[in-house]
């Protein structure tokens, strides 16, 4: 093994797939992350409504390279860079030195300059955030259950999302199936049918980066579940009582913010341009701007298509990102020509409505309805961890296909009732 040494910052989709293209590379590799765990993003919402459980889409990043002598993983917080001396900064007052440095550090959620919003709506990128989430839906269902006042028991089972992209879509397709066919009959003092789900969207139509046709069908299915969709009009103000949305209010105490992410502060670190998002406007190899032994992938990268349109923030994208820096790399240790400028193959965008219908769009070839769905659930489970994954995946979806039941509908944190009053 050589000298070379490789930090990668960042354990989610680019960062893994960084660390596995360099398998056998003979290089050292330090994978630090805030977390112990690498997390499939693309199915958090499920978690957050009570579909699955946390460990079915989150694996200990140690035990993927328990096998691999080359990897370490650190469990910590980068806060700086010093690409002068080449030198990253944990919080913890460590040090790392690093030979080349690859930074996949992702992105948060944004709330256009409103970010005391953030308490009482909170984003969807953890399993912490799914977890209370999930916790919120639940227990306004149990405060609704044992509150006399009709306006303020309408008001718990109002629940509001706003930003209608797919984890917008997704997350009111399955409160809405929740609340009109899965838990009608646990309850005796209400009516969990009369649920209002309000999906806001200050654009002029769902899933706005989907062809119109497959919006217009994402609109209807939504609707026959019986969610109330607001177009064109923003969220002008949040609070723990409810939103306005323009200059209207509307009473709701479980509200979950879609709307928008920023980028980490790699481009803070680095002290290089960066778009309005905080993303870092890299290089054609997807390098930093001047620093060519630091390259950035994922969500912290702002990448543009040959037609001009960026490379969206999706996990192939971020896979596609760190595969390719990951031969940039080696062609440097070995001395062979760089490959080509790196290119992005979309392999189409997937969206679910509900146990029962999606939308894919493929380009050419659009799909929707049932076929779509079950399309959808065979990409996400070849995508998953390990068969053990694949197979509690599958099965908890087959299960609430056949009986509607949700398998995940815990309340565990100590305190609730107090802690979310």
């Amino acid at each position: 093994m050589s000298d070379h040494h490789v930090v990668v910052v960042g354990g989610g989709f680019g960062g893994l797939q960084l660390v596995n293209g360099l398998k056998s590379a003979g290089v050292k590799i330090t994978l630090v992350d805030r977390r112990n765990h690498h997390l499939f993003q693309p199915l958090l919402y499920q978690v957050a409504t009570t579909i699955l459980s946390t460990s079915e889409i989150a694996w200990p990043i140690r035990r993927l390279y328990a096998d691999r002598p080359d990897v370490t993983v650190l469990l910590g917080e980068v806060t700086d860079v010093d690409s002068g001396a080449k030198t990253v900064f944990l919080r913890n007052g460590m040090t790392l030195g690093y030979d080349t440095l690859v930074l996949a550090t992702g992105a948060t959620h944004a709330y256009f300059g409103h970010d005391e919003w953030e308490p009482v709506a909170p984003g969807l990128k953890t399993l912490e955030d799914a977890t209370t989430i999930r916790r919120r839906v639940l227990l306004a269902f149990e405060r609704a259950e044992m509150e006399s006042d009709p306006a303020a028991r309408d008001a718990l089972l109002t629940f509001t999302i706003v930003g209608a992209g797919p984890t917008g879509v997704e997350l009111a397709g399955i409160i809405a199936e929740l609340a009109h066919f899965t838990l009608p009959k646990e309850f005796r003092n209400i009516d969990t049918r009369k649920t209002r789900v309000v999906l806001v969207e200050a654009g002029p139509r769902v899933l706005p980066t989907f062809a119109e046709e497959l919006s217009a069908y994402a609109q209807k299915a939504l609707e026959k579940l019986g969610v109330e969709i607001h177009l064109g009009k923003p969220v002008t103000e949040c609070n723990a009582h409810g939103v306005k949305i323009g200059e209207t209010f509307v009473a709701s105490r479980t509200i979950v913010w879609a709307a928008g992410v920023t980028a980490s502060p790699a481009a803070q670190w680095l002290g290089v341009p960066a778009d309005r998002a905080g993303r870092v406007i890299v290089e054609k190899d997807l390098s930093a701007p001047g620093l060519p032994d630091v390259f950035v992938v994922g969500d912290t990268a702002s990448v543009m298509r040959e037609d001009g349109k960026p490379v969206p923030g999706i996990a192939p994208a971020a896979k596609q990102q760190g595969g390719y820096v990951a031969k940039v790399i080696r062609a440097r240790l070995s001395g062979k020509p760089a490959p080509a400028p790196f290119r992005y193959w979309h392999q189409g965008s997937l969206a679910t409505i509900g146990k029962s219908a999606a939308i894919i769009d493929f380009g050419r070839i659009k799909l929707k309805g049932w076929i779509a769905w079950w399309i959808w659930g065979l990409a996400h489970i070849y995508f998953l961890i390990g068969t053990r994954s694949r197979f509690s995946v599958a099965w908890n979806w087959l299960w609430i296909y056949l009986s509607g039941q949700h398998s995940a509908r815990l309340i565990t944190q100590r305190e609730t009732m107090r802690e979310e009053g």
